[in-house]
């Protein structure tokens, strides 16, 4: 009974002291969340503060002429807000294609290689003969229809004969109307046999015609991966490529489906070159490539000595334009937590020139230069460089005193 007494007690004790500990975890825990939150509120109007008194230390910057802050000036550089012309280009990577590209193949199965007739660089034209393939078999199975069917012409010829003798003697009471009909009967069934027989050898000279490959139309051979001696049956051995009309081809991502349409100006830069060709979209593609999460642009263009088929090439697709935008250079601009602004540089009434603080409503960005939509309305001396420290109503100067 001690041992057992014993050993509830200590499992009493036990107990008491893990209860302990959990609930001095939990007053742990619970005290830290209470720290971070008071530290957050503590640094939120610390920062407030900070930001009330930079205005206000501006503000009497502003009206304190004599101060001597304002006895002191920054050396910053300014250029005039621009009103200028402002194009927006969508800039896709795209590859020169020919629109007319052909992939030779036979008319009929296919065959053996009996003699070849381009070779890899032969400017070819449409109707060229270009393969000869093996057409032996052909050739026999035309002989023997040709035969077939002159037999049939002279069994037509007798059989009509016998027909026309058959039908006069009957005509003069001799024979029998079973005769003649028999007769008649036997020369619709050769006439028959001819038609077909006919058939037979048209049927032969066309396969026969199959084995001589003709080019389908003008341009130059690039490829020729043929022999003589090996099977041609079309797969891209021969491949005739017309450069008189070319296209470029470009994928555009499918977040531009609204605004990139048929018709729209584009830009085409021929990096190799140093060229850039005007065009204009012609076909916009009518799915979405589930490869790449976009739709075909193409562009057509003249056919140039500098310009080849599969040249990577840069379509810019232009998207938006304003003749008279307000536009300032990118790297000029500056943020808070609220909003975009500037610097701009104006003159006070005692000759000292000050940095005012502009807040502005960007547009569009392309290159180095940003539209402005509100917030500047050109010809304001924009501070372009020493403006990063500066701040509202501090002196500024172009140049040293």
């Amino acid at each position: 009974m001690k041992s057992i007494k014993n050993y509830f007690t200590w499992m009493l004790l036990l107990v008491m002291i893990f209860t302990a500990c959990k609930n001095a975890g939990n007053n742990d825990s619970k005290l830290l969340v209470e720290k971070k939150a008071q530290l957050q509120k503590l640094t939120a109007k610390k920062n407030k503060l900070d930001e009330s008194i930079k205005k206000l230390q501006e503000e009497i910057n502003l009206l304190d002429t004599n101060s001597s802050s304002q006895s002191k000036f920054t050396l910053v550089a300014v250029t005039p807000v621009a009103v200028q012309k402002f194009d927006h280009y969508i800039d896709l990577r795209g590859r020169i294609d020919a629109e007319n590209i052909s992939y030779i193949s036979p008319r009929g199965m296919g065959g053996q290689v009996k003699e070849i007739f381009v070779r890899e660089g032969d400017v070819v034209k449409k109707g060229q003969l270009l393969l000869k393939l093996d057409d032996a078999i052909m050739k026999q199975s035309i002989s023997a229809a040709r035969q077939q069917l002159e037999g049939i012409k002279t069994q037509l010829n007798f059989a009509k004969d016998v027909y026309d003798r058959q039908n006069k003697l009957w005509q003069k009471g001799i024979g029998t109307e079973i005769q003649v009909i028999s007769a008649k009967t036997n020369v619709e069934a050769l006439q028959n046999q001819l038609k077909s027989a006919e058939e037979q050898v048209k049927v032969g000279q066309e396969q026969l015609n199959t084995s001589a490959v003709y080019s389908d139309v003008d341009g130059v051979a690039e490829t020729v991966m043929v022999k003589v001696g090996e099977l041609f049956g079309g797969m891209g051995q021969i491949k005739i490529v017309n450069t008189s009309k070319l296209k470029v081809v470009a994928n555009v991502p499918e977040n531009y489906i609204t605004q990139v349409k048929q018709g729209l100006p584009v830009l085409i830069n021929v990096a190799e070159a140093g060229k850039t060709i005007n065009s204009n979209i012609s076909l916009i593609g009518q799915t979405i490539e589930n490869s790449q999460r976009g739709f075909i642009a193409e562009a057509k263009i003249a056919s140039e000595n500098f310009l080849k088929p599969n040249q990577s090439v840069v379509m810019k697709i232009l998207d938006y334009n304003s003749p008279n935008a307000v536009v300032i250079p990118i790297n000029t601009l500056q943020s808070d937590e609220h909003n975009k602004y500037v610097y701009v540089m104006e003159k006070l009434s005692n000759g000292k020139s000050v940095a005012t603080r502009k807040v502005i409503v960007l547009g569009l960005v392309y290159g180095d230069l940003v539209e402005v939509k509100s917030g500047l309305t050109g010809g304001e001396q924009l501070i372009t460089a020493g403006y990063q420290n500066l701040y509202e109503g501090q002196v500024v100067s172009t140049e040293m005193k």
